[in-house]
């Protein structure tokens, strides 16, 4: 895994609070086997109900099917269920990274899990930072791990995150399965000392 120091790709904004995984991908996509496909559903009810939806607006949508997005949103994000379904239709639809002012922790965690950064602003921040992608949606903005910062349009913003996902990210560490994967040696190892998966072998 590479490790993920800076993330640069146009903004996506999409204001509110408490927007839920049910919103991002509703229960009905949860019955697909794989997650193949899932990104062209992401937010799917809300945008079959406002076609002025970000995912679909001409000014965005261009962005995350190509360079992919920073999504800049409000509070408590990703709240609900803790599907992982929702993180994975977020990477798929092509958002790289996620500017909150706060996040449910399983799904932050989900999204860590598959490289998608996700960073807390202030208010005023994430205000101006919805302002200027409006004013230029073609900018690109640069969120940079190691100084905790964003840029875009010439201004520069704080920006804070969990020391455990950063740390994860900057590392290259933050798929725990690729992980697993790469150590089958020594979990076949540990296995064969377990009694009950030997076969209570001496």
């Amino acid at each position: 895994m590479s490790p993920v120091t800076q993330i640069v790709a146009p903004g996506i904004p999409l204001p509110g609070d408490d927007i839920d995984t049910d919103r991002i991908i509703p229960a009905r996509f949860l019955r697909c086997v794989t997650f193949d496909g899932l990104g062209a559903h992401a937010f799917e009810d809300d945008r079959q109900q406002d076609a002025t939806h970000p995912f679909d607006d001409p000014r965005y949508a261009p962005n995350l099917e190509g360079a992919g997005g920073v999504l800049v949103t409000g509070n408590n994000f990703g709240c609900g269920s803790s599907r992982e379904h929702a993180p994975q239709s977020l990477m798929r639809a092509g958002v790289k990274a996620i500017v909150a002012g706060s996040f449910a922790e399983i799904f932050a965690g989900n999204c860590t899990n598959l490289g998608v950064a996700c960073v807390t602003a202030d208010p005023a921040v994430r205000a101006e930072l919805i302002r200027l992608i409006r004013a230029n949606p073609d900018a690109k903005l640069t969120l940079d791990l190691q100084a905790l910062t964003v840029a875009l349009s010439g201004e520069l913003f704080p920006v804070a995150m969990a020391d455990s996902a950063r740390e994860a990210l900057l590392t290259g560490q933050y798929d725990f399965l690729a992980q697993l994967l790469e150590a089958a040696p020594e979990v076949q190892t540990a296995g064969e000392r377990v009694p009950y998966l030997s076969g209570f072998k001496a």
